[in-house]
């Protein structure tokens, strides 16, 4: 499961992938089979190719207490077989028909993605209805996978400071909410999971009354249709609980956290702030905040970089990012890195201080047209390939979105206010909430 990023990239990737693009570019086509399970098509002839998702509506933040990591090592367990696919044949059968194939896990959703010819749809659409009900797992099966998850969190977070650092940032910023839990799970817990506390989880959640199939490319509505009911559609509903997560109270004092490894090089400082995202919260502020990110990360000319690294020479970089495509609240940061012998509290006051200019003054409107048009002319690219309206479409539709709002995105863009990104800063960039999060070199010890 890919980490999420901040700065620039992660922005670029919320603006592009998990927004939408041009208003009626995706020009989606929807129904609902019997069974409860959306399909969503959207045609795209330029290629004979298509790409099959499966979306459930699970992730990391529904696991069960004490079973942290069970959503994403069952992903890893989807692959183990069925009847019908023995296991570790369906990412084979996939290649050798000349397709790829990829799962991820975030907090709020599970996705499987297959990108094959447009003829071999009803193969990937086969086979993945099939281990939506015909999952056979034992735990001869789930050990060697559950070893694959520990050596993964031990070269994704236990090799890596920054991923350390952001391991404990999230679990100090949320005190309830399972948000302050990793993905990948922790290594404890990860240890005890076994074959039936899978086998648990895909029972209580994976269900079509409980998924979205999207599916991009070179295939036509009727034809997803007909597919869609003759596979999915012999699948019975079955009860799937409704997402109850504790809600977070109000943080009362601001929080700093400070990590040393002799790993690190340079030191680093982020400030980050619990924020409304497109689903829950203040959610008027959400695109004023994604626009405000850019204005104030969003490149080498952004104010961030500008400052820091351009006119004071005291970073080798900064960025801001916001992270607003969850299904509960989301989060706003801004970051630095420092130069090789750098002073981190220099940088941190510098951050601070251009974060009171906005809090003061706000954002100038030729900047935030800039950022618009930006913003607005990155998004028109992701007409061009497969992978953009299923990410989109996916995501919102799995965190309590519609797809009237992934189509109304430029629009909603375009309508944001030099105001409304002022309104949504003095909103968000309140100092007891907020979370200080620096790296230093040294020894832990």
């Amino acid at each position: 499961m890919p980490r999420v990023a901040l700065g620039a990239v992660a922005l670029w990737v919320a603006a592009v992938s998990g927004a939408a693009v041009e208003a009626g570019v995706f020009n989606p086509t929807t129904f609902t089979l019997d069974n409860g399970l959306q399909v969503v098509t959207v045609e795209n002839a330029r290629a004979p190719i298509v790409v099959h998702t499966l979306w459930y509506k699970v992730g990391a933040a529904d696991e069960p207490p004490g079973k942290s990591g069970v959503a994403h090592f069952l992903e890893h367990l989807m692959f183990k077989g069925t009847p019908t696919v023995p296991s570790g044949r369906f990412s084979k059968i996939v290649a050798a028909n000349g397709g790829s194939d990829n799962a991820f896990t975030s907090q709020d959703y599970t996705a499987y993605v297959q990108r094959v010819a447009s003829d071999k749809l009803e193969l990937v659409m086969r086979m993945e209805a099939d281990r939506m009900t015909n999952l056979r797992l034992t735990d001869e099966k789930a050990a060697p996978e559950r070893g694959v998850v520990q050596e993964e969190r031990r070269q994704r977070t236990a090799n890596s400071p920054s991923a350390q650092l952001y391991e404990r940032r999230r679990a100090v910023t949320y005190l309830r909410h399972p948000y302050r839990i990793p993905v990948i799970g922790w290594k404890r817990e990860i240890d005890g999971l076994t074959a039936e506390d899978a086998l648990a989880f895909y029972r209580r959640h994976y269900a079509p009354n409980n998924a979205i199939l999207i599916v991009a490319g070179d295939a036509t509505a009727d034809e997803v249709r007909r597919l869609a009911e003759k596979y999915y559609g012999a699948i019975p509903r079955r009860p799937v609980p409704r997402r109850v997560r504790p809600q977070e109270p109000d943080q009362l004092a601001a929080k700093r956290i400070t990590m040393k490894s002799p790993l690190v090089r340079v030191p680093s400082v982020s400030i980050t702030w619990r924020a409304p995202s497109f689903a829950a919260g203040e959610t008027r502020h959400a695109y004023p905040l994604l626009l405000l990110s850019d204005i104030l990360g969003g490149g080498s000319t952004a104010r961030l970089h500008r400052r820091l690294a351009i006119e004071e020479k005291a970073a080798s970089g900064a960025g801001a990012g916001y992270l607003g495509t969850a299904l509960d609240m989301g989060e706003f940061s801004v970051s630095a890195s420092a130069l090789a012998g750098g002073d981190i509290v220099r940088i941190e006051a510098l951050l601070k201080e251009e974060i009171g200019q906005i809090l003061q003054h706000g954002v100038t409107e030729a900047e935030l047209a800039r950022s618009k048009r930006a913003m607005l002319a990155g998004a028109i690219y992701a007409r061009d390939g497969l992978r953009a309206a299923p990410r989109a479409i996916g995501r919102a539709l799995t965190t309590g979105r519609t797809i009237a709002d992934v189509e109304a995105w430029p629009e909603r863009i375009r309508d944001v206010t030099a105001a409304a990104v002022l309104d949504a800063a003095r909103a968000v960039f309140v100092e007891r909430r907020s979370v200080t999060a620096v790296l230093l070199p040294g020894s832990s010890g």
